[in-house]
């Protein structure tokens, strides 16, 4: 694991899209594993940037987002695909045919995660995983648990999660309690894997992914186990410490 200190958000925002950029222009049909939330927006602004700039074509890019809530519309102005379109999607040359998100709208659990699942082996390996890290060490929507869940499944959202992402709701309750999302051996087949930290409140939990035990109790320290992660974390996240 190769772990990166920056200054700040938007260094970490720079380094990222150059990164993906370089997987892009290298392999022009690259098959991408994107994130959302606030973690990789400056990412994905950064991008869009590139490619306004005439640096970039997404044209043969195709992607698979890591997860969606379940019970929501596509076109909710909280699902993550609307996150993708109005971020990145709606703001480059990427087929829309090219794009892939869990589909948050269908009750059939079993039908949506199998079918995910199918259509990442179909299209894949994925070249790079963008990942974010949760405050309780989660990666997509896999939870602290018992257990490293292998492919793609409908996860129940613990309390933190809720409170976490109750900023981007009305209320409380219109956050979901349930996703479809990436498992983490789906997660683990990518070839490569870029993770993305920010934020002093991010500190704790990444020092337990960096240097702590290996367990499902913090999601995120699998990555250890991969031959090809790559972390930009800022100076925030990596606390007074550093690296």
């Amino acid at each position: 694991m190769k772990v990166y200190r920056v200054k700040d958000y938007d260094a970490m925002s720079r380094k990222a899209a150059a990164f993906l950029a370089a997987k892009m222009i290298l392999k022009p049909n690259a098959l991408l594993g994107l994130a959302t939330g606030s973690t990789p927006a400056g990412t994905y602004k950064r991008l869009v940037e590139m490619y306004q700039a005439g640096e970039l074509d997404f044209s043969g890019i195709r992607t698979v987002n890591l997860d969606e809530y379940r019970g929501i519309l596509p076109d909710s102005p909280n699902s993550y695909y609307y996150f993708m379109k109005e971020n990145l999607f709606s703001k480059v040359n990427i087929l829309p045919e090219n794009t892939y998100i869990p589909d948050g709208s269908n009750p059939d659990a079993q039908r949506v995660c199998r079918e995910y699942e199918d259509t990442i082996e179909r299209l894949g390996p994925i070249e790079v995983q963008l990942l974010g890290l949760g405050h309780d060490g989660h990666i997509a929507f896999n939870e602290p648990g018992d257990e490293f869940e292998d492919r793609t499944h409908c996860a129940w959202l613990n309390e933190q999660t809720i409170q976490a992402n109750k900023r981007f709701f009305e209320t409380g309750q219109d956050v979901p309690r349930q996703a479809y999302t990436m498992g983490i051996g789906t997660i683990m087949r990518a070839r490569s894997i870029l993770m993305l930290v920010s934020g002093r409140e991010k500190a704790e939990i990444l020092r337990q992914v960096l240097e702590g035990p290996v367990t499902p109790k913090v999601p995120g320290s699998i990555l250890r186990f991969h031959p090809d992660v790559t972390v930009f974390a800022d100076e925030a996240a990596l606390g007074d410490g550093g690296r």
